[in-house]
């Protein structure tokens, strides 16, 4: 087997220190267990600029840390790029899907992202919002890994079948 990357996947949430990078950790997890890592390039951004730089918040950090999940990431912003560089665009809610579509009206680029609602693939809630849970106590992080977890196995299910591996 080659060391290609073959699939690009980033998932958008608003600031970039909650929902998409715990998505970014889960899903990365789910595609080592499955022995696919040589094939996937997993990253997440924001679609604001308010925390640049930063790591995930403390309640993402131990959220995932529990389920043996570390995050790894500074916060990044979604740019116009993105669309050109990236397979497959996750927002986490309308808004940050309304947000991403902005910036396909001004890209100049040709596109090659799909871009979906994460709980697209979530087959409990198939097309709602990942809910922010940065004003909210622990609950609401592991309601969200819950609801990030389940659609990542399907994520993954759905780009298998689009996919030779």
């Amino acid at each position: 087997m080659s060391n290609i990357i073959r699939v690009k996947v980033i998932f958008v949430c608003l600031g970039n220190i909650c929902r998409s990078p715990m998505a970014e950790g889960i899903f990365q997890n789910i595609v080592e267990k499955e022995g696919l890592s040589e094939y996937f390039l997993v990253n997440s951004a924001g679609t604001s600029r308010y925390h640049i730089g930063e790591v995930p918040d403390e309640r993402a950090l131990k959220t995932c840390s529990e389920k043996d999940i570390i995050l790894n990431h500074l916060g990044q912003e979604f740019i116009t790029e993105d669309l050109s560089e990236w397979d497959y665009i996750l927002a986490m809610d309308q808004n940050n899907l309304h947000n991403i579509r902005m910036l396909e009206n001004g890209a100049k680029k040709p596109l090659r992202s799909q871009v979906f609602l994460m709980r697209d693939f979530d087959l409990q809630h198939k097309g709602a919002d990942v809910p922010d849970p940065y004003y909210g106590g622990m609950n609401g992080f592991y309601e969200v890994f819950d609801m990030l977890e389940r659609s990542s196995y399907e994520l993954l299910r759905y780009i298998r079948s689009m996919h030779s591996f």
